[in-house]
């Protein structure tokens, strides 16, 4: 029984939206799972898929909080 952890940020993927959608997360769950049948010839009925959305303050890069990070780089860009 295969169990898949995606992790996705909690921003939404346009400026308007602060996390995923129901229909994005479904399409995550189903596209996961067709590729472990496929691959794996697991069952879709034996296949867990778990969503965890990342807040933006519990994650980073470059040594620095992601907001940080991504600011520096658009004050680079200027």
């Amino acid at each position: 029984m295969p169990i898949v952890t995606i992790q996705v940020t909690r921003e939404g993927t346009t400026p308007d939206r602060q996390s995923v959608t129901a229909e994005e997360k479904a399409a995550l769950i189903k596209g996961a799972s067709e590729l472990l049948f496929k691959v794996l010839n697991k069952p879709l009925d034996s296949t867990f898929v778990v969503i965890e959305e990342v807040d933006t303050e519990s994650w980073g890069w470059g040594g620095l909080p992601v907001l940080e990070y991504r600011q520096q780089l658009a004050d680079k860009k200027k």
